[in-house]
C-alpha cells in the first residue's frame, strides 16, 4: 500500500428531506409485540418514553416520487459543487444503503440497475472509467465506502471517489413496530481524494472494521408485522434492541480504540467524535466506554455532535448528513478547523463496526 498517499474529503453535501414527522404523530397509533399482542400501555406513554431513551423528538421522510437514489443524487451534486472537481474525473460512485429504491406506499426492493448506477446517469457522467456500485453494509455502509476509497487510493487503482449513503427506512416500517419511531430518511454525500501526503496534512489517518456473523447476524433483519391480522409475505425492518444495545456497547468503543491506536494518535487530540445516530443513550454509552478504556471517566464536553434529536435515525446517511451540517456551519455549538482530528464510528446490521480517524 502506497503510503505517500493520503485520502481528504473535499466536498460535502446532503438531502435532508423537508416533511417532518413528530413524535406527537405516534401518539394515537395501536403499538403491538413481538407475540402480536397489544401493548398494554398507552401510546402517548410509550412516546414518551421512547423519547427519554432516544432522544429523537422528530424525524424526516422522504415525500412521495423522491426515491433514495434521487435523494443519492441531490446530495452528490451538491458534494461535487463544494469539492469545485469535475465530475468526469470521478473513477468510482460507492453507494452504501440497504433496502435500494422503495417506492412510496409499497414495500418491494429495487435495486437494479443498482443505485450508484441510477446515480452516476442522473449526474450525467459520460466517462465509461467511472464504475458505479452499491454496498451493503448496514448502518455503517457510509464509513465502509470511505475505508474502501481509503484503501483504493493507496493501491494506485482509483484518484477521486465519491462516497454516498442514502435511505428511505420509512417504506419499510411495520407501523405497528413501536421501534419504528426510529427511523428516518435522508442522504448524504462526500467527494474523496488521493491527495500527496508530503503536501497536506489532512486526510484518513487510519480505520478499523469488525464483523460479528454469529446469533448477531439477526439482531437487525426483516420480519413479519407484530399485526396479528397483517399478511404474513410482507417483511419489514426488524431489531432486536436490547441486543443491539448490548453489543454495541460491549464492541464499539473497542473498534474505536484500535481504529486511534492503528492511527497513532492520542485521544485527547481527538476534537469530535462523529458516531452513527442509533439512539442518544446508546452514543453516549459508547463514548463513555470507549473512554474508560484510555482510564478516562469524563468524556470532554461537546465532543459529540448530534442530529438524532430532530432528524432520526437515517441509517448510513446519518454520519455523513451531520459531518456536513457541522462543516458547513449548520451546527453553531460545534466547528470544525484545520488540523483537527476526528472520529467517525458506525455499528450496524451485520453485525458490522468501523471507524476511521481523520484530519481535517
Amino acid at each position: 500500500m502506497n503510503q505517500s498517499v493520503r485520502t481528504v474529503i473535499t466536498g460535502t453535501g446532503s438531502y435532508i428531506p423537508a416533511y417532518v414527522k413528530t413524535n406527537q404523530d405516534f401518539a394515537s397509533h395501536n403499538f403491538y409485540a413481538e407475540d402480536n399482542s397489544a401493548l398494554d400501555i398507552e401510546p402517548h406513554i410509550i412516546v414518551d418514553k421512547f423519547k427519554q431513551i432516544t432522544g429523537i423528538q422528530e424525524r424526516r421522510y422522504a415525500p412521495a416520487g423522491i426515491e433514495s437514489s434521487d435523494m443519492a443524487a441531490e446530495a452528490a451534486r451538491i458534494a461535487i459543487e463544494d469539492s469545485g472537481c469535475d465530475p468526469e474525473t470521478i473513477d468510482q460512485i460507492i453507494v452504501a444503503h440497504n433496502f435500494g429504491n422503495v417506492i412510496k406506499h409499497t414495500i418491494q426492493t429495487d435495486v437494479l440497475p443498482a443505485l450508484a448506477s441510477r446515480v452516476k446517469h442522473s449526474l450525467k457522467i459520460k466517462n465509461p472509467s467511472c464504475v458505479p456500485y452499491d454496498i451493503l453494509f448496514g448502518c455503517p455502509g457510509w464509513v465502509q465506502g470511505v475505508i474502501q476509497a481509503d484503501a483504493y487510493f493507496k493501491a494506485g487503482i482509483a484518484r477521486k471517489c465519491l462516497v454516498i449513503g442514502t435511505e428511505t427506512l420509512s417504506r419499510v416500517l411495520d407501523v405497528y413496530d413501536r421501534d419504528s419511531m426510529i427511523f428516518s430518511d435522508g442522504a448524504g454525500a462526500s467527494v474523496l481524494e488521493a491527495k500527496n501526503a508530503a503536501e497536506t496534512g489532512s486526510g484518513v489517518l487510519g480505520s478499523s472494521v469488525q464483523s460479528h456473523c454469529g446469533a448477531e447476524v439477526d439482531y437487525l433483519h426483516l420480519g413479519k408485522s407484530y399485526y396479528p391480522d397483517s399478511d404474513p409475505r410482507i417483511r419489514y425492518i426488524k431489531m432486536k434492541g436490547r441486543k443491539v444495545y448490548e453489543y454495541a456497547m460491549k464492541y464499539v468503543p473497542l473498534a474505536m480504540k484500535t481504529c486511534l491506536d492503528n492511527s497513532g494518535v492520542n485521544i485527547g487530540d481527538v476534537k469530535k467524535i462523529f458516531i452513527h445516530q442509533a439512539n442518544e443513550k446508546m452514543d453516549e454509552g459508547i463514548i463513555k466506554e470507549m473512554y474508560k478504556l484510555y482510564g478516562i471517566s469524563v468524556v470532554p464536553g461537546n465532543i459529540m455532535p448530534m442530529s438524532i434529536h430532530n432528524l432520526g435515525n437515517s441509517s448510513v446517511a446519518t454520519i455523513p448528513t451531520l459531518y456536513d451540517m457541522v462543516r458547513k456551519g449548520r451546527m453553531p455549538e460545534h466547528n470544525l478547523k484545520q488540523g483537527d482530528v476526528i472520529l467517525f464510528a458506525s455499528v450496524g446490521a451485520g453485525m458490522n463496526i468501523n471507524a476511521v480517524c481523520y484530519r481535517v
